[in-house]
């Protein structure tokens, strides 16, 4: 993807931008930006006229008009100044931003960051719209693609009309490092999966070391069963395509000082094994590895930023596949904990990997928090749609610090609760426990579940099955959730 290049530069000029961005309210009303170029009688002529209404997400691109004192004037609508909320300013900015994907505009003099929802501020104004102007350049680039049909991007700098400070300056280079990073997620989940095996994950984490400096380490199946990941190995085992257990370290703190944990879920594929899933959108189960693809694009941002802390990743990555020798309902297994668990569904496949991938961090790495992130069940879209990803976990310090992060990015997390009485639906005749607890708060019982293997230590789960693609026509990944896991790591310093 492009790098645009960003700044922060008070000007009285528009000479050297090709673009002007100026905020317009219900009224036609604008700025001081637009008062500073003698703008506001143009901005409430247009409303006057009914050619423009000002309401949120409304856009209008002026070319060599008489009155803009550059070649292109965008005029983007704010609706009300006293009731702008967050999702209006972010609709109103997305659309900004397409506008000027399809222009040709190559210098922008940015405005939008005058303006923001009472809640917030101008650190934050910078945030989203270096965040969104960046991932606005997106476009997914592989073989399979006709590169007729790519983008050629000209946007090459937005400055935004304001001093530079150090405080602004980390929001802004934050911003687009996320932006980079959501990238490399959203490529990667949107790979077929003939091509996002596990052994291109590890291979991606190979090249991020490379360019990085990060410490990789990659476990084939021998080393793993070695070990006795019995129940990683259940889920892999009905797959020709061979399994990976992708470890990567990033040292940024006084190496004495214990790392925060990452663990993602990487099922390059899932049919749901024996227990295997309808055909309808089956082909969205490329998806399946969304937790292992955020992980990756997770480090990519922490590789651009340097923060002072250190960060490990443990990324199970396999295939989920019926076959001959594929696990079956009503084997039981032995975790790498030592605990067994019978499986009751082979669908339910997401936390055996993760569950051992638990245990190799706690034991490898001794982290002193762990977030683990999965598209993990199907119940968690039913409880909170396409919006929010679910967040549970047992210290809710770490919880609190992740939710403020949710909120500061737009990249929202729900608290849903653990308790010991969920832990019935988990019980089973013929081992430590089962890998399902029926469809009551399935989203709870596959985090109760993982919460056996995290006694130890500060934990937290994120469900992002909801979150991590969208379908239908624009279907694609999204790209979260980078950017709340980004601030919440750079919180950490």
């Amino acid at each position: 993807m492009k790098q645009i290049q960003f700044q922060l530069q008070q000007t009285n000029t528009l000479s050297d931008y090709d673009t002007l961005i100026l905020p317009v309210f219900e009224q036609g009303n604008t700025t001081e930006l637009g008062q500073q170029f003698h703008l506001e009688t143009l901005t409430a002529d247009l409303v006057k006229a009914g050619d423009f209404s000002g309401k949120p997400a409304e856009v209008q691109m002026l070319l060599q008009h008489p009155d803009s004192p550059c070649t292109r004037l965008l005029l983007v609508g704010m609706g009300s100044a006293k009731t702008l909320s967050n999702k209006n300013y972010l609709d109103s900015l997305n659309a900004a931003a397409k506008a000027l994907d399809n222009s040709g505009a190559q210098r922008v003099l940015n405005g939008l960051i005058d303006v923001f929802p009472a809640q917030n501020d101008q650190a934050w104004a910078i945030y989203q719209n270096t965040l969104m102007i960046q991932r606005s350049l997106y476009d997914y680039e592989h073989e399979s693609r006709n590169k007729a049909e790519l983008k050629n991007p000209k946007l090459a700098q937005i400055t935004f009309n304001v001093a530079a400070s150090e405080a602004l300056k980390s929001q802004l280079e934050q911003a687009q490092a996320t932006a980079l990073g959501m990238a490399l997620t959203q490529d990667l989940a949107n790979m077929p999966s003939n091509f996002c095996t596990p052994s291109y994950l590890a291979e991606t984490a190979v090249e991020l070391g490379d360019q990085y400096g990060f410490d990789v380490n990659i476990l084939d199946s021998e080393e793993m069963i070695e070990m006795g990941m019995g129940a990683f190995m259940a889920v892999a085992q009905g797959s020709h395509t061979p399994p990976k257990m992708i470890c990567l370290a990033y040292h940024g703190a006084d190496p004495t000082e214990a790392p925060i944990a990452l663990v993602g879920k990487g099922v390059t594929f899932d049919t749901g094994g024996i227990s295997i899933k309808p055909g309808d959108a089956m082909d969205e189960m490329k998806y399946d590895m969304g937790g292992a693809a955020t992980v990756l694009g997770v480090f990519k941002a922490l590789g651009q930023l340097k923060p002072k802390l250190n960060v490990v990743a443990v990324i199970p990555a396999t295939e989920n596949m019926p076959a001959g020798n594929a696990i079956k309902p009503g084997d039981v297994v032995t975790s790498l904990s030592g605990q067994t668990i019978e499986i009751l569904n082979t669908d339910a496949e997401g936390r055996l990997i993760l569950c051992d991938a638990l245990t190799y961090a706690q034991q490898t790495y001794k982290p002193c928090k762990i977030i683990d992130m999965a598209t993990l069940t199907g119940a968690c879209i039913i409880a909170l749609g396409h919006e929010m990803s679910a967040l549970l976990g047992n210290h809710q310090p770490l919880i609190a610090d992740l939710l403020s992060s949710g909120l500061r990015t737009y990249d929202r997390f729900w608290q849903m609760p653990l308790s010991e009485e969920y832990d019935e639906q988990l019980k089973s005749n013929f081992a430590n426990m089962a890998n399902i607890g029926g469809r009551p708060a399935g989203t709870i019982t596959a985090a109760q579940f993982l919460a056996r293997f995290t006694e130890s230590v500060h934990w937290a789960h994120l469900d992002i099955a909801g979150t991590a693609w969208i379908s239908g026509k624009s279907k694609g990944a999204t790209g979260r959730p980078v950017p709340a896991l980004v601030d919440y790591l750079l919180r950490q310093q």
